[in-house]
């Protein structure tokens, strides 16, 4: 079987770190070609500065990875559907909820693949975790997601307009797991959100959730941490306390702890590919819901200005 041929567009840090080295350590892609405005690309790659231009002139693709901000995302993603290429999103799948649910209309009717990643639910922990609690009582959980802006987004300003997400850009990691993992749906009862007097987005937030057979559900997300940051997940059940720790690679439970190496994105790819060779789209807006709910009814609060 051929192998599907892949353009990365938008060549930022997550494409270089993240992207790049997945593709190329799976054998169902090939890396045809990147896109990207203002960066030059990889040696012995052909590149091209708009989609439009390599869609129009080649090298032919079958799927292409979007690792735009969110905000110029669906005009990319459309373009690339009607030309019947697959579309892997990264996260957040889009600037608002009516995009993406235009999109996977788009899909179903080119007959497209689309694919709304969450990265997070691919961490070593995550898929036991889910198992472990599919029949234990919750009766609450916390979620800690704790980090340094100035570490993971220097200098990217997009994360702070409107849908960037400010915290929520790591926070709706926390929330991908949360979804997956527990056997009930929840959903927001408040939030506070703290937006520096400079910014258009929170710097930090507060949530109350609640699933539906009552357990609460707690989440603070800062991106004021320095030293150790946080990214830890902690539920009560009837049978003892589950932790997910260092964004779900660590899982704790009753009887230990195991430790993993980092299989998110090759774990996106083999899905990526699955997809396609199937005929079949993934699109879950759950994560991305949940933050627009905490936007839509969050108090807002202001803060001290934010400087890189």
């Amino acid at each position: 079987m051929d192998p599907i041929r892949i353009a990365i567009v938008g060549m930022g840090k997550i494409a270089r770190d993240q992207h790049v080295p997945a593709i190329l350590g799976n054998n169902a892609f090939s890396l045809a070609a990147t896109v990207s405005p203002r960066d030059s690309g990889l040696e012995d790659v052909p590149h091209h500065r708009a989609l439009d231009a390599l869609l129009d002139e080649g090298p032919a693709v079958d799927a292409v990875a979007l690792c735009t901000p969110p905000q110029v995302r669906y005009d990319l993603a459309a373009l690339a559907l009607r030309r019947g290429v697959h579309v892997f999103l990264e996260k957040p799948p889009g600037a608002t909820l009516s995009e993406v649910a235009a999109l996977k209309s788009l899909a179903e009717k080119t007959g497209a693949t689309l694919f709304a990643s969450w990265h997070s639910r691919f961490a070593a922990g995550v898929a036991p975790a889910r198992a472990w609690l599919a029949e234990r009582r919750i009766d609450a959980v916390s979620i800690v997601w704790r980090e340094d802006v100035r570490v993971w987004h220097p200098g990217q300003d997009w994360i702070w307009e409107p849908g960037g997400l400010g915290v929520f850009d790591p926070g709706i990691n926390a929330l991908s797991i949360v979804t997956h993992i527990l056997p009930r749906p929840f959903f927001l009862k408040e939030a506070t959100l703290v937006l520096p007097e400079n910014r258009a987005a929170p710097i930090a937030a507060d949530i109350q959730f609640r699933d539906t057979a009552g357990a609460p559900i707690h989440m603070d997300l800062d991106w004021r941490q320095t030293g150790p940051q946080s990214w830890d997940i902690v539920v009560e059940t009837d049978a003892g306390t589950l932790k997910l720790a260092n964004g779900g690679a660590v899982l704790s439970l009753p009887s230990g702890t195991e430790h993993s190496e980092d299989v998110e994105y090759p774990g996106l790819y083999s899905r990526f590919a699955t997809l396609i060779r199937g005929g079949r789209s993934d699109v879950d807006i759950d994560p991305l819901r949940l933050v627009a709910d905490a936007f839509l009814r969050g108090r807002r609060e202001t803060t001290d200005a934010f400087y890189d």
